[in-house]
């Protein structure tokens, strides 16, 4: 069975150097070919918003746009529900190939054999 990759990422511009990390090492999963679910939560649930993936200006990084391009491409991307209405997000205001589920999917792509989970 092929391992597969669940990234939830828990930060956005409030914590660029991180931000950047998990969307680095989910582009790298993408280009691999690694089967990829890419979890918003948090801070990162604005990420998911047309025009509110900021420029983490970080030296000798990949622009965060790109990075949530390349995983769009290749993976899943969902925005957790208690975060997205939290802050008052809906399925109309996401980003196009963005979901929006909630902990019983997410612990039913956790629990899936061959899977590894990081937090972000």
């Amino acid at each position: 069975m092929a391992r597969s990759l669940v990234l939830k990422v828990t930060v956005g511009k409030n914590d660029p150097e991180r931000c950047n990390q998990a969307f680095n090492v989910a582009a790298a999963a993408a280009a691999s070919g690694v089967p990829l679910s890419v979890w918003l939560t948090g801070e990162a649930s604005w990420l998911a918003l047309p025009g509110e993936c900021p420029d983490l200006a970080l030296p000798h990084a990949t622009p965060l746009e790109d990075l949530l391009a390349t995983v769009l491409a290749a993976g899943r991307v969902t925005l957790c529900s208690q975060c997205a209405a939290r802050r008052d997000i809906g399925e109309a205001d996401v980003i196009d190939g963005i979901r929006i589920a909630g902990a019983a999917t997410f612990l039913a792509e956790v629990l899936e054999e061959g899977t590894q989970a990081l937090v972000y």
